[in-house]
């Protein structure tokens, strides 16, 4: 297949095909999102659940600082439903945007019409059944507990405003603990188990896998 029919957008009456990556943070979750995204270009849209934290502008801001973030408790998972039922249904939807540095919601969202494949990156995407049932491929990445938290500092550092001597603490007290009660059991549910190492190489065979399960359903190009 040559380049330019690579890139020719499915015609497809078909529900989204919707696609969970899941792992801790730090694994590489979002970094596949993005690079499936773009090998499938122009067929697939992403979507973060890190937008979808609770609003938590009614608090101090000391006291938003000390909740735990890491805990699923802390996702609007009413607003995660109503998004995936949105786009399974092939309708427009709108996506909250969230502040990582004053733990508040932006008071625009974005709105994110469906594509053929749906790409959803989240730390706890497969725990509740009413969303795990929405994707039809689950992917978890597993990733050492050193190389997470080195990406972690990294990013926390470079993106949220955060200070060395908090992002420790948080990984020490939260970060890693809640891994292991609520993300790591999650691998039960994956069709697919990564290694954190993942190249392009697996990218690519991932977009094969994901185009040819477009062009095998029955409504595709109208058949």
């Amino acid at each position: 297949m040559d380049k330019a029919t690579a890139k020719r957008p499915v015609e497809s009456k078909a529900p989204p095909l919707l696609v969970a990556i899941v792992g801790g943070s730090g694994a590489g979750k979002s970094w596949l999102a993005k690079k499936l995204q773009a090998a499938l270009d122009p067929d697939a849209v992403h979507l973060s659940l890190d937008d979808f934290y609770r609003d938590r502008s009614h608090l101090h801001p000391e006291r938003r600082a000390k909740m735990n973030f890491d805990n699923p408790r802390a996702i609007d998972w009413r607003t995660v439903e109503r998004t995936l039922n949105d786009l399974r249904n092939g309708r427009e939807t709108r996506l909250p945007r969230y502040n990582f540095k004053t733990h508040c919601r932006h008071t625009e969202v974005n709105r994110l019409a469906p594509k053929p494949v749906v790409i959803m990156d989240g730390l706890w995407l497969l725990r509740r059944p009413s969303v795990r049932g929405a994707f039809g491929l689950k992917i978890f990445i597993e990733c050492p507990a050193r190389t997470r938290r080195s990406r972690r500092l990294t990013r926390d550092l470079r993106s949220r405003g955060r200070t060395r001597a908090s992002i420790v603490e948080q990984l020490s007290k939260t970060v890693e603990p809640m891994y292991a009660r609520f993300v790591a059991p999650q691998q039960k549910w994956a069709d697919v188990t990564l290694r954190h190492d993942i190249g392009e190489q697996e990218v690519r065979r991932l977009a094969r896998e994901l185009r040819g399960r477009l062009m095998m359903h029955p409504k595709v190009n109208g058949e």
